[in-house]
Formats: structure tokens, C-alpha cells, sequence
């Protein structure tokens, strides 16, 4: 049997982003969980307008070209963690463009969040992603990765650090992402 797919979006487009090598050791940290098949996304590759089509995303009638690569990449997945910055006591407009270009495609399916920032960690940009996802029918993890002042957590290659508390909560999301993956298999089947 097939691994389930967990892709990693890269929230962060601008240049000088600390979500690379963030989302550089989510990955590692999944592979090594060993119960996904892992995918990077990131954002600023996929590079989306703004949101820009006619029809309504729960028609599915898309007509332009990188909507139906974006909707092609999300279909496979199985489950998400977003990697993302806190903007002004939010998350930022890349991602939120990325979630309302689909509906269905993100149904039935677990999300870990992992947040870095200041003082506050992204916690308030978890706390209202959680909101706009579960409007989509996704099951946000309670489990959350949040990582305060990240800069002093990155080595002069640019290469995230974690210390223990890190480590352990990565592991907790993904332990929970891999049980709510599994149990929401038979509602994303029934679609």
C-alpha cells in the first residue's frame, strides 16, 4: 500500500524568507516519520495571480491554466502543514490567495500548522488560519509547531536549528497528522 501524501507548502513569496529553510527541516523531520510520502510546494514557485478566475471555486470551471496545475497539486495530496509567517497579527496574503483559489480539493483532509515570527511565534496567524480552513472542511492538528524569535535558530548556511522543544512538537503534529489522515480517508473516498 502507498504511502499517503503530505505536501509542505511554502507560505512565504518574499525574497529573504525564513519559510525555506523552515519548511527544509519540516521535511526532513517527515521523511524521517517515515509514514508520508513527502512533497515540497512553495508558493512563490507556483506563483498564483490574484485570484483571478470567473466562475466560482466549488464549480470547478477553471479556465486558466495555473488553476488547474494548483488544483492538480492540492487533488493529490492527502494531507497539508503550511509553514508561515505572522503578518500584522495574521497570515500572509500568499497563502490565503493559494487556499480560496480551490474549495473542493482541500476537502476531508488534516492540516498541521507550523508558524515562526517574533515574541508571538505566528500564533495569531495559526489561530486565524484555523478559521479559513475549517470552512473548507480541513481538520486543523491542535498540535502546532511555533517557533519565537527563529532567526537565532538559523546557522550561517541558513539551516534551521531546532532545539528540543522544537523536535518534540514537530513530532506531535505529525503523529497527529498521520492518525486524522488516515481516519478522514473514507470521507475524502465518499466525495
Amino acid at each position: 500500500m502507498s504511502k499517503p501524501v503530505l505536501q509542505i507548502v511554502i507560505a512565504s513569496t518574499r525574497p529573504g524568507r525564513v519559510g525555506l529553510p523552515v519548511a527544509g527541516w519540516v521535511y526532513e523531520r517527515a521523511v524521517a516519520h517515515d509514514v508520508f510520502a513527502v512533497e515540497l510546494v512553495d508558493l512563490a514557485v507556483v506563483d498564483l495571480p490574484l485570484f483571478d478566475e470567473p466562475q466560482h471555486p466549488m464549480l470547478r470551471q477553471y479556465e486558466h491554466e495555473h488553476t488547474k496545475r494548483w488544483s492538480a497539486t492540492v487533488e493529490r495530496a492527502d494531507a497539508f502543514v503550511f509553514v508561515m509567517p505572522e503578518y500584522n497579527y495574521g497570515f500572509n496574503a500568499a497563502l490565503k490567495n493559494a487556499i480560496d483559489y480551490l474549495h473542493a480539493e482541500w476537502r476531508y483532509k488534516a492540516v498541521g500548522l507550523v508558524s515562526y515570527g517574533g515574541v508571538a511565534a505566528g500564533t495569531r496567524a495559526v489561530q486565524m488560519l484555523k478559521q479559513v480552513v475549517t470552512a473548507l472542511k480541513m481538520v486543523p492538528m491542535t498540535e502546532a509547531v511555533n517557533l519565537p524569535f527563529v532567526g537565532q535558530f538559523l546557522d550561517e548556511q541558513n539551516r534551521l536549528q531546532p532545539n528540543e522543544t522544537m523536535t518534540a512538537a514537530a513530532h506531535a503534529m505529525l503523529d497527529e497528522l498521520a492518525r486524522w489522515t488516515a481516519a478522514l480517508q473514507t470521507l475524502r473516498q465518499r466525495q
